[in-house]
């Protein structure tokens, strides 16, 4: 996968060990499409002190029941890019690394690119998007002389089809062969773990990554998954 902007953070070989071999716990069920549940929804909002944006949030994403897949990806996209400033996570946090829920991020309104791409993931996944046609992927970034970490995520139309990138520090949703800057490492959703973009699965994402777990309780609990 051939997928100018700032990243996340710099790249060490050690990072790229630690986001997979830290991040080893027990498993929940698998993330599921369907329907915003709004009383949960608006019960988080409501806790998180995010009652606003989460209302713009509910809004588009009623607005987008009835559309394409083509029209959920650049309206999601487009939605969190220019909803949310970035900062990293010690900044928002006080932590080295944090994966907010969608509402948590939305009640900042300040998140790095892990955040961007779970909010972008689970707002798709309330739309009833399938699981198996989204990925959140951690790539190298080739930014002008260096290379550093960073995640975007990837819709796939049909299983081997080229994918398009949604990304925080580009605009447009692009294909992956417009985008030769970024270089796969390992790859994951609801049904998967994969390494750079194979299709042989490396086990289930929520025995091996913890803050993955920890994400998918938070977005169920915020009602983006049954």
């Amino acid at each position: 996968m051939s997928f100018r902007y700032r990243s996340c953070r710099s790249l060490h070989p050690s990072r790229i060990r630690a986001w997979i071999a830290g991040l080893l716990v027990l498993a929940l069920p698998l993330c599921q499409a369907g329907a915003l549940d709004l009383g949960r929804f608006e019960l988080a909002a409501r806790r998180l002190g995010a009652t606003a944006p989460a209302r713009d949030l509910e809004a588009l994403l009623s607005r987008l029941a009835g559309a394409d897949d083509a029209a959920r990806l650049l309206a999601v996209n487009d939605f969190f890019n220019r909803r949310i400033v970035y900062a990293d996570d010690m900044q928002v946090w006080g932590q080295v690394d944090y994966w907010a829920s969608p509402l948590e991020m939305l009640s900042r309104g300040r998140g790095d690119c892990e955040d961007y791409v779970i909010g972008k993931y689970f707002s798709l996944i309330a739309l009833g998007m399938p699981a198996a046609r989204l990925r959140l992927v951690y790539v190298r970034a080739r930014i002008g002389g260096s290379v550093q970490a960073h995640m975007v995520l990837a819709y796939y139309a049909a299983p081997g089809a080229e994918p398009l990138i949604l990304d925080n520090l580009v605009p447009d949703v692009t294909a992956a062969s417009r985008r030769p800057d970024l270089e796969p490492v390992f790859s994951f959703n609801g049904d998967g773990l994969w390494q750079g973009t194979g299709t042989q699965t490396a086990g289930d994402p929520v025995l091996r990554l913890s803050r993955w777990r920890d994400v998918l309780a938070k977005a169920r609990e915020e009602g983006f998954m049954p």
